[in-house]
């Protein structure tokens, strides 16, 4: 049987996990009579919940086609910029990659990002035009633009003369011509057996066993689980291996006690792993990603892909506030150092360091969105945290100059909002690269931007364009720094006192502002309870209560009739916040507050500040 190692890599939202479901649908992995569900890769609750792929999994299915039975090892990866550290992995571990291109989207900046990694590895891209059937596709077009951008990424002449096919992968079916009958994905199989090359692993059958981990689990019963392609040899269980750091280092000594490999959904235990395959390995307890697992023999390690260097950090310290501890149940400073600790093992994009008193950490990743599902996903197991404001990771220039991250910015919008976009990115030190019609009555900007003005701009944008807006982004490279950028323009409503708030005063204070919360919630001295109209901050008191007198007023007493309070989402609330404030994450609430709560000690700080 015959063997390839494919990754399907795109842009968010066009297509590669619905694809993946039609290839595996197709392949027979379901029974007859097995309920399946859509997006079947997306495991993880939130992913469901969000719509995206943030993990890159692996799965295979068996094709019988014109050259026979071929096992094709499938791995599913984010589309989104901020899970681009998974993507950089997994492409050492395969030997061909499907490139999707929305059909009416067109090449988009993530695009760029996963296929010149692609191309830098030496990968020659199979190119799949997606979603053909939508009103406004216009693959000729869009086939045009990819090749521009082969041309423009430095593609070689042989990855220039890439294949492409014409696909809906909702309704299943690829095409080489569009006239051709629509009926089923066997043209895609049938080319990715004939154009993506076996493993180059199988020539090196009869050498010593050694895999590179790419990816790493935890298994309530096998431990960690560290997944890989055998780069060389035959593993089996019961074989003593070591594993080998990237520098060549010994991490530890073990023993296999369980391979498996990927079947359907599903992972089975194997009893030999060949040269070429990708399979998990269980035995190895301090062994992480990038690390070589090898027979004993072996000395020098597999070379393992440089991973970018993360450019927005947020500080994770205790939660201390009047309400801390209330709702969950993992609140000391070490129980959440050895959980960021241990996400930074098994997520290399990230970078956990303690701050210089020692009694915070600072956690540096790819951007707003990542960060977010990482403290998401603390708070849904019982943390509590204090977020601050996200910044931007400076680097030093060879001049000692500073220089900050850059990011490629394209948007879609009305043709009717274009105008207010440009203005407000302009004003945050944007500069307008392109802009021309997208069609459909949209247009498409693009800009490059600092990462720093982007920070907390997509509630605005998204306001602005009346929620029609689309907006991505990728880090682009560095450049100087360029200045004081303006911030939030509106100052914040900040509670005097501790109690529930009554409804009689967060009515009077609905004129200052807008309110993040609603009448019996709780509230202390120095939470924010809502944005005020005008640029300062202003101390309120919500627990007012209405005076009762024992004399009837003639009149009938005004109905207090409350405005629905703006709920913010964690990742809008750690973008909303200025320097001096936080987000207090629970299991049960998001909370918005001043760093120091003391009203009197915030203006002695602002006074020594200024």
């Amino acid at each position: 049987m015959s063997l390839r190692n494919i990754a399907i890599i795109a842009h968010v939202d066009h297509g590669k996990t619905t694809l993946v479901d039609q290839l595996l649908a197709q392949s027979g992995v379901f029974r007859a009579n097995e309920a399946t569900v859509e997006r079947a890769m997306d495991s993880n609750d939130q992913e469901r919940e969000r719509g995206i792929t943030i993990l890159a999994k692996c799965t295979s299915v068996l094709w019988h086609g014109k050259a026979g039975e071929t096992r094709i090892n499938i791995i599913d990866t984010p589309g989104h910029a901020d899970f681009g550290g998974e993507v950089e992995r997994i492409l050492g571990m395969v030997d061909g990659c499907v490139l999707l291109v929305d059909a009416e989207e067109g090449v988009m900046p993530q695009t760029k990002f996963v296929l010149g990694k692609a191309l830098k590895m030496g990968l020659r891209p199979i190119v799949v035009l997606n979603k053909v059937d939508r009103a406004h596709a216009d693959p000729d077009r869009v086939l045009n633009d990819a090749f521009d951008l082969f041309a423009t990424m430095g593609a070689t002449d042989e990855q220039l003369d890439f294949p492409h096919l014409y696909a809906s992968g909702k309704q299943g079916w690829a095409v080489v011509d569009m006239k051709d009958p629509q009926e089923s994905l066997a043209p895609l199989y049938d080319l990715i057996v004939e154009h993506v090359p076996p493993p180059a692993a199988e020539a090196r059958h009869d050498q010593p066993a050694a895999v590179l981990a790419v990816l790493i689990e935890s298994d309530p019963f096998l431990g960690r689980l560290l997944t890989g392609r055998v780069d060389a040899g035959v593993l089996k269980p019961g074989m003593a291996i070591h594993a080998l750091s990237r520098d060549g280092k010994e991490v530890e000594r073990g023993r296999v006690t369980k391979l498996l490999a990927f079947r359907g959904l599903k992972r089975q235990p194997i009893e030999e792993a060949e040269a070429g395959d990708i399979v998990a390995v269980a035995g190895l307890s301090k062994a992480t990603v990038a690390d070589t697992l090898c027979a004993m023999e072996v000395t020098e390690a597999l070379p393992a892909q440089p991973i970018d260097p993360p450019t927005i950090s947020i500080t994770v310290s205790v939660n201390n506030s009047p309400l801390a501890g209330r709702d969950g149940d993992k609140v000391q400073s070490r129980v959440i150092r050895e959980r960021l600790l241990r996400e930074a093992e098994s997520n290399v994009a990230i970078k956990v360091s303690e701050t210089a008193d020692k009694d915070a950490y600072e956690v540096a990743g790819r951007g707003e969105l990542q960060l977010g599902v990482l403290i998401e996903n603390m708070r849904r197991e019982g943390f509590e945290v204090s977020i601050s404001r996200p910044r931007v990771v400076y680097q030093t220039g060879e001049n000692g100059e500073r220089l900050e991250p850059i990011e490629e910015v394209v948007i879609d919008v009305d043709d009717e909002y274009s105008g207010v976009v440009i203005e407000k990115l302009s004003a945050r030190k944007a500069e307008l690269k392109d802009m021309g019609p997208s069609g459909a009555g949209k247009t498409r900007i693009t800009l490059v931007s600092p990462s720093r003005s982007l920070i907390g701009y997509q509630g605005e944008f998204l306001t602005d364009t009346r929620g029609s807006g689309v907006l991505n982004r990728i880090f682009s490279h560095y450049e100087p720094h360029k200045g004081a950028i303006e911030g939030r323009r509106n100052g914040v409503l900040v509670s005097n006192s501790d109690g529930d708030m009554a409804a009689y005063a967060l009515w009077n204070l609905e004129e200052r502002g807008t309110m993040f919360v609603g009448a019996g919630e709780k509230a202390y001295q120095g939470m924010i309870i809502g944005e005020n109209s005008r640029a300062d901050d202003l101390d309120v008191n919500p627990m007012k209560a209405k005076q009762l007198t024992n004399v009837r007023a003639s009149g009938k007493d005004e109905a207090v009739k409350l405005t629905p309070p703006r709920r913010l989402t964690l990742e809008q609330a750690i973008a909303y916040i200025e320097e001096d404030e936080l987000v207090e994450v629970t299991p049960k609430a998001i909370r918005l507050r001043k760093a120091v709560l003391n009203p009197s000690f915030r203006k002695k700080r602002m006074r020594e500040d200024a």
